[in-house]
């Protein structure tokens, strides 16, 4: 249906009919569909063209509902990436604080391990102080000692033997590696460090290994360099051995003189053993209250955009 303003339009030259030639120009008028053929745009509307005709508005449309579409997908695989990201930070959260609750079974652990070491090295350096204290003693079994009928002890044949200072810490080298300790704040991983790698346990371990080794090589080198020539037999596991040379060993000041620097390597470590323990307590104390700290935080999730 052509209305009056578009019959108006055809009728160019105002004389109440549409001629043919008037009609052939007007044509896009009369016709129901709307835009421009597409045979009059240039290349670069006919490639964006879809029909027969272009259409301004009809590409409007069209370029607000590709948006639309791109909104929704973004957005939609915005919030699900963030929402998995989310979720692994927490399962990360989770396990960090697993490996917390194990390194704190470690180090109860390495508190246990050291106080028997600490017993250990006490009963040692009693037995071996009180040699010393005795040593120009007449006593004839003043180098067995004497457990029980037929169980006997020699306290020169035991002398070379070492007590290192290994606890477990496969937890803590484990957690040095799959990042925990970023998940801890600087007071906790300074404890937990002075723990398994301050300078006390160093010393702690280099006591009990290269300084106890260079008194018991001492002693070895004594045995090889002369007694092997001084005595005629040397049997360690023989009673009589110890007898018969009493008096020659108790005259030997240079494994006399071993033994009382040695005491002193012993009472030195057991004051760093003591001192160590003080440490251990205040490392477990800081990482107890961090573990609690954790277990009862909240995670709340929130986006921002």
């Amino acid at each position: 249906m052509v209305n009056k303003d578009d019959f108006d339009k055809l009728d160019a030259d105002k004389d109440g009919v549409i001629s043919e030639k008037e009609f052939e120009k007007a044509k896009d008028i009369l016709s129901d569909e709307k835009g421009i053929e597409k045979e009059k745009l240039n290349w670069f509307l006919r490639l964006i063209t879809l029909g027969d005709r272009f259409s301004f508005k009809d590409l409007m449309d069209r370029a607000k509902q590709a948006f639309v579409q791109f909104i929704v997908v973004f957005f939609g695989v915005l919030i699900s990436f963030g929402v998995e990201q989310k979720g692994d930070d927490f399962e990360d959260r989770e396990w960090n604080i697993e490996n917390l609750h194990n390194l704190l079974d470690e180090m109860n652990s390495l508190k246990a391990y050291t106080e028997e070491h600490l017993m250990t090295v006490e009963y040692i350096r009693g037995e071996y102080k009180d040699l010393l204290e005795n040593w120009e003693s007449d006593k004839r079994s003043l180098f067995i000692w004497v457990y029980g009928p037929d169980d006997y002890g020699y306290p020169l044949k035991e002398y070379t033997n070492r007590m290192p200072f290994d606890p477990d810490r496969r937890v803590y080298e484990t957690i040095k590696l799959d990042g925990t300790f970023r998940f801890l704040g600087t007071e906790v991983a300074k404890a937990v460090y002075d723990a398994y790698d301050g300078t006390l346990y160093q010393y702690i371990k280099i006591n009990a290994d290269k300084e106890e080794e260079v008194f018991t090589k001492k002693f070895n080198d004594r045995v090889d360099s002369k007694w092997i020539y001084d005595l005629d037999k040397i049997d360690f596991d023989d009673p009589q051995f110890w007898l018969k040379n009493k008096k020659y060993i108790q005259d030997d000041y240079f494994v006399k003189y071993n033994i009382f620097k040695r005491i002193e390597l012993w009472d030195q470590t057991i004051e760093q053993i003591k001192e160590y323990l003080n440490l251990v307590d205040t490392s477990i104390a800081t990482l107890q209250k961090e573990i609690k700290t954790k277990d009862e935080e909240i995670e709340i999730i929130y986006w921002v955009f």
